[in-house]
């Protein structure tokens, strides 16, 4: 895996992803430190709403912004992206009103959803070998994992010396190590694409999304984005109340099944690029989906097993959603890769973004909602959200595409 980090190029886009990922990290704790400032009791709306302003953000700016920008050269876009968050970031320690946060929230994860989509479509034409690529999806998957892992921990070690808002202030230190790293790569320019150069602007903006609908690889993809959603969704809502609701359990126990749902996905990037080295996309991430399903099938039964064996069932299964949700989600990149023109990776990676996000949309509420009825319920519910949806990308998956990449 670490042969990717040979070139140095994507050196520099892997330390400026970390460093962004930082900053992410550390502004999500700090955001719900600055709910209960602001809100006290209430804090659970106030991060309730920022969390859906973050996915309206991600779904509506992604492709608007891919086609606005489009012309630029991408280093340009990405500091200009982290610039934008380092001053929304700045401005945050100083707001009186919850209006405020979700106004800052929405400015700075519209530059995030300029950012992600615009250095993913970087990387396929800086590792252009494609055990290089397989293993920079991977890495990338890892850096996801660790960020949701050290940086509750290193937040609690900056708040022994430091106030909550000084937060703040590191998370921009983290944008702008970002911004410095990404200056320092020469990105390659996006190929010219002669049938969207100078096109009505509705028209690139679409241009993304239809590549999704036409092409025919592409579209397996829509239906697992679905799939992980379902069973993703459950797993990061209702861990909290399963944990000291059903179980009883303190605090700890919702610390450790989220971070054994993260070791999960961490063990599977580790071993991905091998399997896939052997292995097709389509089999790595059908199996990877089934699994999903499976996994989020089996929870009712989970939370009805006496004594300790509901909460070791309960790691068991988080474990298996975390390895199948990485063996779905790493392998996207290659087939995006291998589906388009590289004219045509930065809309369709906008468009992976925006279409993913906009399933998370719809399970969060769902998994909530359902969740607060009844849990076995709604994880029978979202299972079959997602076994529905593993069985359309099977369908959908073209003829003959079995082999690697």
């Amino acid at each position: 895996m670490l042969r990717a980090l040979a070139h140095p190029a994507y050196r520099r886009l892997f330390l400026a992803q970390v460093a962004s990922l930082a900053g992410t990290g550390l502004l999500t704790v700090a955001l719900g430190l600055l709910a209960f400032d602001l809100a006290g009791a209430n804090a659970g709306q106030v991060l309730g709403t920022v969390f859906a302003v973050k996915m309206l953000a991600y779904v509506l700016v992604a492709p608007l912004a891919g086609a606005w920008l489009a012309n630029l050269p991408r280093r340009a876009v990405m500091v200009g992206a982290d610039a934008v968050r380092i001053a929304a970031v700045l401005f945050l320690p100083f707001v009186a009103e919850a209006w405020h946060v979700y106004a800052l929230v929405f400015l700075l994860q519209s530059a995030s959803a300029t950012f992600t989509p615009t250095f993913q479509s970087v990387i396929p034409q800086v590792l252009e070998d494609e055990e290089d690529f397989t293993a920079a999806l991977s890495l990338s998957r890892l850096a996801y994992d660790l960020e949701s892992v050290l940086s509750p921990a290193l937040a609690g070690l900056l708040l022994l010396f430091m106030a909550n808002s000084s937060l703040f202030f590191w998370t921009a230190f983290g944008f702008a190590g970002s911004a410095l790293l990404v200056l320092s790569v020469a990105v390659p320019p996006v190929p010219a694409h002669p049938g969207q150069r100078g096109a009505p602007f509705l028209r690139r903006v679409r241009h993304g999304l239809l590549l999704f609908v036409r092409t025919a690889a592409l579209r397996p993809v829509l239906a697992l984005n679905l799939a992980v959603a379902a069973a993703g969704a459950f797993v990061l809502v209702q861990t909290v109340v399963i944990a000291k609701s059903v179980f009883g359990l303190g605090d700890g126990a919702v610390a450790l099944f989220l971070a054994l749902n993260g070791l999960g996905s961490m063990a599977a990037a580790l071993i991905l690029p091998r399997l896939l080295a052997r292995a097709g996309n389509r089999q790595v991430m059908a199996a990877g989906a089934l699994l999903l399903t499976g996994a989020t099938a089996a929870i009712p039964l989970a939370l009805a097993a006496p004594g300790p064996a509901g909460p070791a069932a309960v790691a068991a299964l988080w474990v298996a959603v975390g390895w199948s949700w990485a063996s779905v989600e790493t392998p996207v990149g290659r087939v995006v890769r291998a589906s388009v023109a590289p004219s045509d990776l930065p809309a369709a990676f906008a468009a992976q973004f925006s279409l993913s996000h906009a399933c998370w949309l719809l399970t969060y509420p769902l998994a909530g909602w359902l969740g607060s009825a009844s849990l076995p319920a709604a994880a029978l519910v979202l299972a079959v959200v997602a076994g529905a949806a593993t069985v359309t990308a099977l369908v959908l998956w073209p003829a003959g595409d079995e082999g690697p990449g």
